[in-house]
């Protein structure tokens, strides 16, 4: 009974896990020239994950479904350094105190330039951009490409990430029904190890992998000291049982 309880509480938690992760899953794209000359894709100011800088906590816009943003407010964000044909998983996270519905689109340059929606949300985004305190500055940029393109026209696979917010929720303060506050999130990039799991689950995967082993010999051990106190018992048993009682005169 115990354990039924144990097993239906690990699955309540599992969900509510689950009830507060969105996540799609790609392969890095065709890599394509991408010229250093302004304008360019650093002019959008879109914050920037890579796999060695996989992880970024900010803060996005949502709002309510309507006819003009059924799925709420957009946010852009910009995928480089992937590596062509590698799988990918990408992940966004945020608190149970903040209902929101997330979706996740990955698009390729092409795929954004041309279709007039997706340029014209991306370029809304944009400029919303351009004068936040929090828009990465040109230093970071250079900090985030030095590793990935050198300032010359160069190959490369970059995807962009759209994210669409939409607020899922009701409540009698008329404050927050007509002004949706940011929803804090986190967002991770994350590889699959060898296109079958992804990198961040590599230490669950070698801590089953110990358990595992251990367990293996830690059976052994017991099975074997089982065996020597059943040998042993069973010997002395038939000692005993061999001895005749002496008669009492």
């Amino acid at each position: 009974m115990r354990l039924v309880i144990y097993l239906n509480t690990l699955l309540l938690l599992f969900s509510t896990t689950a009830a507060n992760v969105e996540k799609v899953i790609f392969l890095g794209p065709t890599r394509i020239a991408v010229p250093p000359e302004h304008p360019n894709l650093d002019d959008l100011r879109l914050n920037i994950l890579t796999p060695s800088h996989w992880s970024l906590r900010t803060q996005l816009l949502a709002a309510f479904p309507n006819l003009e943003e059924p799925r709420g407010k957009d946010s852009w964000f910009l995928l480089k350094g992937l590596r062509e044909g590698q799988r990918y998983e990408l992940r966004i996270c945020w608190a149970a105190t903040q209902p929101t519905g997330f979706w996740l689109s990955t698009h390729t340059l092409p795929d954004v330039f041309e279709n007039p929606s997706l340029i014209s949300s991306l370029a809304l985004y944009s400029e919303t951009r351009q004068n936040t305190p929090e828009a990465p500055t040109p230093a970071f940029y250079d900090l985030a490409q030095s590793e990935l393109v050198p300032h010359t026209t160069e190959s490369s696979s970059l995807l962009f990430l759209q994210i669409s917010s939409a607020a899922d929720y009701f409540t009698t303060n008329k404050t927050l029904m007509t002004q949706v506050p940011p929803v804090d999130a986190d967002i991770i990039l994350d590889p699959y190890l060898f296109n079958i799991f992804p990198r961040s689950l590599a230490p669950t995967a070698a801590y089953i992998v110990i358990l595992a082993v251990g367990s293996w010999f830690l059976s052994e051990i017991i099975w074997n000291w089982l065996h020597d106190l059943a040998q042993s018992e069973g010997l002395g048993t038939s000692a005993s049982a061999g001895t005749p009682d002496k008669k009492t005169e």
